[in-house]
């Protein structure tokens, strides 16, 4: 599958466009020059893409021992036995489900909440369904040691509540995160400001050197590939045609957890919203109220929306089947202010899992239609024939 894709990112296709590339690492000489191996590159305008890497965190033995990152699993040729994964984020998650699934022994070691991120109730959905096929998951503790074992293979020291337990594995994948990558770059000969986050952009992606653009995860912004194609659509205008574009705000762009079921949210869940708006609305509608669900005999999760009193969505959270392609109309509808009252008045095929957001939006004005005020104007019209 890789090598189907490959082409598209190929030296051999951006050569056909009439790019010049140089696989060296580049460094910049001050603000406007780049030194690439031998080449010197001068540029009117120059953009930093150079992504993130696995953060290894600090627990002691750690680094001593032949960890796995996402970048590196991939090359494994025989199951592990048992695989601890180090980080309950969406690659923990992901992952582990995968090779549970694949006949290893897996457990998620995490310091806080599985899906820390997420919506407790979705990703409660998500973590039952990794508990039911077997995933071990240990949360609410301290990894205080990492050590190699006699057998070959390796073992955390786990802190939780006071009791200390030890919990050893044939293999360990550290997914705790990721940093941006910018070691090496000399940022400073080029007068760009920077930090742990990252390199600090404006609203267009600009540095602190005005020459100098930064973007995807390098800019310290959500962490997706569908995040950098959107900054590279605002670069190119700007720094080609100097046009005036701003990036999404986090908040618009949506993000995807890739277990089965999936877990998808843009927008604010429902802690964020009560936080900076106080009074909402939330609106559910569960997937075992939903006849496409039933019919295939998948009806794990929901649905939820936070809303204002007077109906303006404040984001969208699905824990589901298709969860990732079920959000791209809330995407929408956040992005363009489209109200409630839009989204519970579309006509959408039956039967279909999208028909559940229509349904939440619809829980929305359930209250007012069956209100005593509705009741008696119709009882009022009823009268008047």
């Amino acid at each position: 599958m890789i090598a189907g894709i490959a082409p598209h990112d190929s030296q051999e296709r951006f050569e056909g466009l009439g790019v010049t590339v140089l696989r060296e690492h580049a460094r910049f000489r001050d603000a406007g020059r780049v030194d690439a191996g031998g080449t010197r590159v001068r540029a009117r305008r120059f953009v930093v893409a150079t992504g993130s890497r696995p953060l290894v965190p600090p627990v002691p033995g750690l680094a001593a021992l032949p960890y796995l990152t996402n970048e590196t699993i991939f090359d494994l040729d025989a199951l592990p036995a048992r695989l601890l994964v180090l980080g309950g984020g969406p690659i923990g998650c992901e992952l582990a489900q995968a090779f549970r699934r694949l006949g290893a022994a897996t457990a998620i070691v995490e310091a806080r909440r599985l899906l820390g991120r997420e919506d407790p109730e979705l990703a409660g959905v998500v973590r039952t369904r990794l508990q039911a096929e077997g995933v071990e998951v240990l949360e609410g503790g301290t990894v205080t040691a990492a050590a190699g074992a006699p057998d070959g293979g390796v073992a955390l020291t786990f802190e939780r509540d006071g009791a200390v337990a030890a919990i050893a594995g044939s293999h360990l994948l550290v997914a705790s995160g990721r940093v941006p990558q910018i070691d090496g770059l000399d940022l400073d000969k080029a007068g760009i400001a920077h930090g742990p986050a990252g390199i600090a952009v404006d609203s267009g992606l600009r540095t602190s050197n005005p020459r100098v653009f930064a973007i995807g995860d390098v800019a310290g912004g959500p962490q997706f590939i569908h995040a950098a194609g959107h900054h590279a659509g605002i670069v190119i205008p700007r720094a080609l045609f100097r046009l005036p574009a701003r990036a999404l705000g986090a908040e618009a762009v949506p993000r995807v957890t890739y277990t089965d079921p999936e877990l998808a949210q843009v927008g604010l869940d429902e802690a964020a919203a009560r936080a900076r708006h106080g009074e909402i609305r939330v609106l559910r509608w569960p997937f075992a109220e939903n006849d496409r669900a039933r019919a295939v005999r998948d009806t794990d999760g929901l649905i939820k929306l936070g809303a204002t009193p007077r109906g303006r969505l404040l984001g969208a959270g699905i824990a589901g089947a298709g969860a990732g392609d079920q959000i791209q109309p809330w995407v929408l509808a956040l992005a363009k202010g489209i109200g409630l009252r839009d989204m519970a008045g579309l006509v959408l095929p039956y039967p279909t899992r999208g028909e559940a957001g229509k349904r939440a939006a619809g829980e929305f004005f359930r209250a007012q239609l069956f209100s005593t005020r509705t009741r008696g104007l119709l009882d009022l019209l009823a009268r008047l024939g």
